[in-house]
């Protein structure tokens, strides 16, 4: 089974890029090193992975400290879509 590719919306660049320095430095370093080869690999499955209840299209979350990763998965085009990144406090509001 192929893995899956990653696309980053630009919504999730852009909040990505207002955190501060030290905070965006340390996220990309996660997503790049652990993050993106876990959810490539297993989208729907891992130990800071959870599907979202209720969001239409199915929408998963991905733990990283105090950080929320949003995305979808497209199946069929093996694609998946990195939404939005928040802080805890703010990601479900």
């Amino acid at each position: 089974m192929s893995e899956f590719r990653i696309f980053e919306t630009d919504e999730f660049t852009k909040k990505l890029d207002k955190l501060p320095k030290s905070e965006s430095g340390f996220l990309r370093r996660k997503l790049d090193s652990y993050a993106y080869p876990q959810i490539s690999s297993e989208p729907f499955y891992g130990k800071n992975i959870k599907k979202l209840r209720g969001y239409t299209p199915e929408t998963w979350r991905y733990r990283i400290g105090s950080y929320r990763v949003f995305y979808v998965v497209d199946i069929s085009e093996r694609v998946v879509y990195m939404l939005t990144i928040d802080a805890r406090k703010d990601a479900y509001r």
